[in-house]
């Protein structure tokens, strides 16, 4: 098993709140977490036909027949969401800490049911596939950003040295044909396809749904539907824009990304790394791996990312991501190159100007080696990201 950030703060955690829940996307490694955190839990997986047959139709019956003295994994949550409502009863009347350990690939069936049965009873992680730093701790990230954009970040196929080709377009006919059809009862899966692949063409972007749902030949309504999800079951994200205007008007639109690159590559029929230095999309690729490893970081200290933005006016001024420490907005830019340049700092100068923050005080995030301290702020290679949240 990789080390994963998150592992000691669900221990911790598990000593206090009866429910445990790890969400996230598809082979992210939240079966081999819960099994490694909690080796000595009886596992049960709702994937298995019987056992989802009989959490479904006598819930009652079937915790009694998991019980275990240490406490017991109910993989796959999500196909049995009813099985929540008498979790609460159970852990009600057994009041054991960290007795339960939920995992879902997707949050669409179980937000709503959580909210309303579990309130106070579970605590809620994330588990994204593996970031830059735990790349690093585990002694397996690519040496080049091109190479990590094209393998993607799914814990398989390091442990496994596999194709990325192979396993992604598997991976999305596995998606595709099983998870949406399950998720949501589309009926027309070539078009949902389609549309996975348009959002693919679309990373970095300001998210247009009268295009999107234009060139893939649906309505708004059903695009909309269909963003929601992919969201849920943590295909993309959507970054919002930073609400201060400082009197200018602002775009109010949010931004597409991945959270795998490793999926983009596949689904925009890209086939070595090397095509990445000239392809058109590799601003937004770029953008979609650092905006994923921001995410990932807040993921993995337990906290959801509520507070990372971008910031755009009408005028095309922007800030690739702003971070909201409390009344402190840290400004970072980021930029595909590999070279530093003076021209990186236009935006922090221009953002600094406006909002009357100091210099230097903002982050360039660029696809670089070096580290360096300028008077305008603050340059990164992405391979050392982690630092900024020092």
């Amino acid at each position: 098993m990789f080390r994963r950030t998150i592992e000691p703060k669900i221990k911790e955690v598990a000593k206090k709140m009866p429910v445990i829940g790890i969400l996230g996307p598809r082979q992210s490694g939240k079966t081999t977490l819960a099994r490694a955190t909690f080796p000595n839990y009886k596992y049960v997986s709702l994937e298995n036909h019987e056992s989802r047959e009989f959490a479904i139709s006598d819930p009652k019956r079937f915790l009694a027949s998991v019980e275990n003295p240490d406490g017991v994994i109910l993989d796959e949550i999500q196909h049995a969401p009813a099985l929540l409502s008498y979790i609460q009863t159970y852990v009600d009347e057994h009041q054991k800490p960290g007795y339960i350990v939920i995992t879902g690939s997707h949050n669409i069936l179980l937000n709503q049911t959580i909210s309303q049965t579990l309130a106070g009873r579970i605590a809620l992680f994330t588990l994204p596939p593996l970031s830059i730093a735990e790349l690093i701790e585990n002694k397996i990230l690519p040496e080049t950003i091109e190479k990590l954009i094209f393998k993607g970040c799914y814990p398989r196929i390091y442990a496994y040295d596999l194709d990325p080709i192979m396993w992604y377009a598997d991976y999305i006919q596995t998606y595709v044909e099983r998870d949406a059809r399950q998720i949501a009862n589309i009926e027309d899966l070539s078009a949902f396809k389609r549309f996975l692949g348009l959002c693919a063409g679309r990373v970095g972007q300001l998210l247009n749904y009268s295009s999107l749902a234009a060139d893939c030949g649906i309505d708004q309504r059903t695009a909309k539907a269909w963003m929601s999800i992919l969201e849920a079951s943590y295909v993309v994200f959507l970054l919002q824009p930073h609400h201060v205007n400082f009197n200018k008007r602002l775009i109010k639109t949010p931004k597409l990304y991945f959270y795998d690159t490793g999926l983009v590559c596949s689904l925009l029929d890209i086939e070595t790394p090397e095509q990445l230095h000239t392809h058109y999309l590799r601003g937004g690729l770029v953008e979609s791996v650092i905006m994923s490893e921001i995410f990932k970081h807040y993921y993995g200290i337990g906290k959801r990312p509520q507070s990372v933005y971008f910031w755009r006016n009408q005028a095309g001024n922007e800030l690739d991501c702003i971070i909201q420490k409390g009344n402190d907005l840290v400004p970072i830019e980021i930029k595909s190159s590999t070279t530093i340049s003076s021209s990186f700092f236009d935006g922090l100068k221009y953002w600094a100007e406006l909002s009357g923050t100091p210099l230097p005080h903002g982050y360039v995030i660029y696809t670089g080696e070096e580290n360096q301290s300028r008077s305008l702020g603050t340059v990164i290679s992405w391979k050392h990201m982690e630092e900024m949240f020092k």
